[in-house]
């Protein structure tokens, strides 16, 4: 037997579950883009079995803050919408998600976050792994540094996974970079350049391409097919046995694994009540917020659901900011709300922290065409769910919005507390690609300690 299937053994495969399922279909993951990336180099050493887990709500193009979170009533920057309360006396937030303003008790509104970049590619890369662009380095999106400290033991599912990322505004910050590609997500429903979030097709998106195996494929030739190639394999790794092969066989094992498990039914998401998946919203956010929950169930530790869309524009509202941000919030508001609804329900939302944010704001001034440009300098973030005191704000702008007048929280001072509510060390170093040592979140970092639980 040939090192490739002892190894498969191993890991709970027999040599003909290993052939006819590696053969049925593992190679289609390609389409997804996992495959090419853990394909770069050896598997993760085995991990230790964490409880926490975290979701993350990215808003790509940056929302408005003025608009959702921070509003100005009153004011000439304040816009068309109002404010209404939440279930917290003296919390207000935007009129166009009353089922959020219900859930106030586990949200902690951070309206004091401040930075200096305001390019899509470079402030997306800056939320997403807590680093500026520095020269050869290649810093892991937070994906990647959660997944690697919060990864289960022998997991059946990928430890990272992103549903419908928007991502040609910043390709790298998707990357798992200097941790290597083992920590790098499972993409579903790839929208590189970004779809419709109305798109009436979004069931199709939302499933694991070439999870189930092709028809006309019967056993006897794909034990045919898969026994040439591990020859083949062996054969090469018997002389080249370096990290690109070595991972290849890791890729093929993982994949093989979760098509084999029943925790890949995760995916479908026809196995929830009708009624659940219409409180949703049947959405690809909406349906993508109801997978991430059913990730998490079923002990995926990081797993990120994104709200952009319209081609790419999503909330980069330069044009029409009100009623795209309305349009927006109609998919944001039930998904979001029923999602801490659901965990709650389940016992789930303690461990699990769930985080909303963008790249930036947006300028609490109108321009001529009833929009708001990208904005750093003020802007909002929310947590709620495990780990976090919610019910509370953090931080103050001024009454026009342009500035903030108390307790700015910097980009790593966020991604410190985001690891806080998750313990997991924002000072721990992982070693990066030119050998230097780096730490997850910057060592001037400043966790909200007011709110972690």
């Amino acid at each position: 037997m040939s090192k490739r299937l002892r190894d498969a053994g191993e890991s709970g495969l027999s040599r003909r579950d290993w052939l006819r399922l590696a053969a049925l279909g593992v190679s289609g993951f390609s389409a997804s883009g996992w495959i090419e990336t853990i394909a770069a180099q050896a598997a993760a050493a085995a991990p230790s079995a964490k409880k926490k887990a975290c979701i993350l709500l990215w808003m790509s193009g940056g929302p408005s803050q003025t608009d959702t979170f921070d509003m100005k009533p009153g004011h000439l920057n304040g816009g068309t919408f109002k404010p209404i309360d939440t279930s917290v006396p003296g919390i207000q937030i935007c009129e166009h998600l009353p089922k959020l303003s219900k859930e106030a008790k586990d949200l902690v509104l951070i309206r004091s976050m401040s930075t200096k970049e305001g390019d899509h590619s470079r402030a997306t890369l800056y939320l997403r792994t807590g680093y500026m662009p520095q020269g050869a380095i290649q810093f892991p999106t937070i994906g990647s540094l959660v997944s690697k400290e919060l990864e289960r033991e022998n997991s059946e599912l990928p430890n990272f996974i992103s549903v419908a990322p928007t991502r040609f505004l910043s390709p790298g910050a998707w990357s798992p970079g200097f941790l290597g590609p083992q920590y790098a997500p499972l993409i579903v429903g790839d929208q590189f350049f970004g779809g419709q979030v109305d798109d009436p097709n979004y069931e199709q998106s939302l499933k694991v391409r070439d999870l189930d195996a092709p028809k006309g494929i019967d056993v006897r030739r794909s034990d045919a097919r898969l026994s040439l190639l591990d020859g083949l394999e062996s054969d090469f790794i018997a002389t080249r046995s370096t990290a690109a092969p070595i991972g290849h066989k890791t890729a093929y094992d993982r994949a093989v694994r979760m098509m084999r498990s029943p925790a890949a039914r995760a995916f479908n998401l026809d196995e929830e009540k009708a009624s659940l998946r219409d409180e949703y919203g049947r959405n690809q956010f909406g349906q993508g917020c109801l997978l991430a929950r059913r990730l998490v169930e079923r002990g995926v530790p990081f797993v990120e659901v994104s709200l952009g869309g319209n081609n790419g524009v999503g909330w980069d509202t330069h044009q029409q900011n009100f009623d795209q941000t309305k349009k927006l919030c109609e998919y944001l508001d039930p998904a979001w709300s029923t999602l801490l609804r659901d965990l709650r329900d389940r016992g789930l939302l303690e461990s699990t922290l769930v985080v909303w944010m963008g790249e930036f704001g947006r300028t609490p001034q109108i321009n001529g065409q009833a929009g708001r440009d990208h904005f750093p300098n003020a802007w909002s973030t929310v947590l709620c769910g495990g780990g976090i005191k919610g019910g509370s704000v953090v931080g103050k702008t001024s009454p026009d919005g342009t500035t903030v007048v108390d307790r700015a929280v910097a980009v790593p001072d966020f991604l410190a507390t985001v690891c806080k509510a998750l313990d997991i060390d924002p000072m721990k170093q992982n070693m990066s690609d030119i050998g230097r040592p780096i730490r997850i979140a910057d060592p001037a970092a400043k966790p909200v300690q007011e709110i972690l639980a």
